[in-house]
């Protein structure tokens, strides 16, 4: 980052003042791979938290480069698109106080939330009471070797069903949900266990 002749930013690296600079620094190249670096690292980050989140964030940012070096954005257009990017970011952490859900409820929520139709279907705030139940049931049947025990795994996928059910998830798009949901387990269950 030195190189691009960008201050070191701090833990939040994605404030308005670190962005401002980039946007500003005349070393457009070496400011987009600093960014670049940095909004991947985040995003790897996140993903131990937000697995559908990290995936469309991951997405969105491979198809930014990729477009960059197939010379279909310039370099103040990718730049720009970065910066987007790592603004949205930033929005994403900041979403649970707007929506009243935890961290572990906002990943669920994603995880459900993931299909348009899901959502246009069963709309937020019936997403959002079944984002909280997973958690709770989720977090009482998980145990430390779930993810290796092919019975607990199959309890858990029934609750997940059951749930989803009980509230009238469109049924051609429950696998897909469950096995969202089930990944999104995975990435949190170490806190849980």
């Amino acid at each position: 980052m030195k190189a691009a002749g960008l201050q070191s930013p701090d833990i939040s690296i994605l404030s308005d003042e670190f962005l401002a600079e980039v946007r500003e620094t005349d070393k457009k190249n070496l400011a987009i791979e600093a960014l670049r670096k940095l909004i991947n690292g985040d995003v790897r980050a996140q993903s131990r938290r937000n697995v559908t989140q990290s995936k469309a964030f991951s997405e969105r940012l491979e198809a930014a480069i990729a477009r960059y070096h197939a010379n279909a954005l310039t370099t103040a257009q990718v730049l720009e698109e970065l910066i987007e990017l790592a603004k949205d970011i930033r929005a994403a952490r900041s979403r649970g106080e707007e929506t009243g859900l935890t961290d572990e409820e906002i990943a669920f929520y994603d995880a459900l939330a993931e299909s348009e139709s899901a959502r246009e279907v069963m709309g937020e705030p019936a997403l959002r009471v079944i984002a909280h139940e997973l958690v709770m049931v989720i977090k009482s049947n998980v145990s430390v070797d779930w993810m290796h025990r092919e019975s607990a795994r199959a309890n858990i996928r029934r609750h997940v069903k059951r749930l989803l059910r009980k509230y009238g998830y469109p049924p051609d798009l429950q696998d897909a949900a469950v096995q969202n949901v089930l990944q999104q387990a995975e990435a949190l269950s170490a806190e849980w266990a």
